[in-house]
């Protein structure tokens, strides 16, 4: 015999909301009909009328995840099917946040058609008096994630069941709320039943009836609420460089922007030496500002978007990382850089005449350096070990000292650089970035010359009068504060 399941809605409270034809289909059914949960009003009336129900309450019971619990009714709603038709009510209209009902139309065991019902979301308009052309999201409450909402349209969480699906709406959305943004709960729309109440945000997990009627509505949100979304950030953006934007805003090309990317970059650093958390943020938001400039400049040209640049970014995280995202193993850091390195190479083959050529032609000279031998080890052409480069570093200051007593200017110019790109072979050994290295004993300096400064300022000395052993004296001091 053919398994068949004939799924049916109960709609959204009363009885008087049942469209006649599934009224009575229901009360004419001589077997029991099946629910995932006797807790709606509807059925209660229906027993009165002598309907008979089984429910899954009990599953609810058992099981700790929400998909569980609706993985569970499905597969005992396709046995019982093996030995009688069965036909199956669920709260509402079945193809409205019904989960059990997706699980069923998605197996092949057993016959399923849907009988109708009516859905609650008419009434819950009316009561709202909303109206949805102007933008809607329904959000099942029980597995949503934050970053699916999208604030600027009207948002409606169903499936409120208790104070703890209360609490992770509640948490999420303080995320991007305010705490006393309002809210309405509504319980029962469009029944005698129905009540609306609207409350301060914080307040929904303290102040919520418990009941599978019961849905969340949270209103369109002011563009000054969302500032710190990505979508207000392009706005911005593209209104700076709009027709009424900002005049150097408008002005601006890949070009003259350049200057201002490798600042930004510098003043991340600064602020992550100095271990500024606060500074990080505004710089990292300096940084973002340039990608954002250069993504809207390719806009108004029409030659690529800011999609673009992040579908290009996310592509690449995904391709080179197959131990990740696909079935590729890499179990320490020395697996993933190889096949990171093994893939960008497979993704530049053809573009590229030299192992070199990767190595970006506007880097400063002291990291081009590093990266020109980082590229060139990869293929074997390397030292065997670092004493042997330190035997390199002593040959090339000798070299140095040569061309000094030379007094040749230009010789004296290329073996100093030949000590230098030794000096930036040697860090890599120790997994050290030069520039890096460097930039710290920059900043070491200048915090010992300025406190030799602060110093003597406060003896009322001018700098230009103090001798190295004074300067010296003050410079150890501030050596021994560190």
């Amino acid at each position: 015999m053919e398994k068949k399941i004939e799924i049916i809605g109960l709609g959204a409270g009363d009885l008087d909301q049942l469209p006649l034809g599934i009224y009575k289909k229901l009360i004419h059914s001589r077997e029991k009909i099946y629910v995932r949960t006797m807790d709606h009003p509807v059925i209660a009336a229906l027993q009165d009328e002598g309907v008979m129900f089984a429910s899954f309450d009990d599953v609810y019971q058992s099981k700790d995840q929400f998909a569980n619990v609706y993985q569970e009714i499905a597969d005992q709603l396709i046995d019982i099917a093996a030995n009688s038709p069965v036909i199956y009510a669920v709260p509402g209209h079945p193809m409205l946040a019904e989960k059990t009902v997706q699980l069923l139309l998605e197996q092949k065991q057993a016959e399923v058609t849907i009988a109708g019902g009516k859905s609650y979301l008419d009434d819950l308009f009316t009561s709202l008096q909303i109206d949805p052309i102007d933008g809607f999201q329904f959000v099942d409450a029980t597995s949503f994630k934050r970053n699916q909402l999208d604030y600027t349209h009207h948002i409606i969480f169903c499936q409120v069941y208790d104070q703890f699906v209360a609490s992770n709406i509640k948490l999420a959305l303080l995320e991007d709320l305010p705490a006393d943004y309002p809210v309405t709960i509504i319980v029962a729309a469009g029944s005698k039943e129905e009540h609306l109440r609207t409350i301060p945000l914080e307040e929904l997990d303290h102040r919520l009836s418990i009941s599978n009627l019961t849905s969340v509505y949270i209103p369109p949100v002011a563009a000054d609420y969302l500032h710190h979304t990505f979508n207000r950030l392009r706005e911005v953006i593209a209104t700076l460089r709009g027709p009424n934007g900002c005049p150097w805003d408008k002005k601006q090309t890949h070009e003259t922007l350049r200057q201002y990317a490798i600042e930004e970059v510098y003043e991340l650093i600064d602020a992550i030496d100095e271990q500024d958390d606060e500074g990080i943020i505004e710089e990292l938001g300096d940084v973002l500002l340039q990608v954002m400039l250069h993504s809207q400049i390719g806009e108004d040209a029409g030659y690529f978007t800011i999609d673009d640049v992040i579908r290009s970014i996310t592509n690449k995280m995904i391709h080179r990382h197959p131990h990740v995202f696909a079935d590729k193993e890499a179990k320490t850091v020395a697996d993933v850089n190889r096949n990171w390195d093994a893939l960008k190479q497979a993704e530049k083959e053809g573009q590229r005449k030299s192992v070199l050529d990767g190595v970006p032609k506007s880097m400063s000279a002291l990291t081009k350096a590093y990266h020109l031998q980082k590229q060139a080890g990869k293929v074997g052409f390397e030292w065997k070990s670092v004493g042997e480069v330190w035997d390199k570093l002593n040959e090339e200051i000798n070299e140095v000292q040569a061309a000094i007593k030379q007094g040749n200017d230009n010789e004296i110019e290329c073996e100093f650089g030949d000590v230098l790109f030794v000096l930036a072979n040697i860090s890599r050994y120790y997994k050290i970035n030069p520039e890096l290295a460097l930039n710290r004993t920059n900043q070491k300096f200048t915090s010992r010359f300025s406190f030799i400064e602060q110093r003597l300022s406060e003896e009322n000395k001018d700098i230009h009068d103090a001798d190295l052993e004074e300067m010296d004296q003050y410079w150890n001091q501030a050596k021994r504060n560190e």
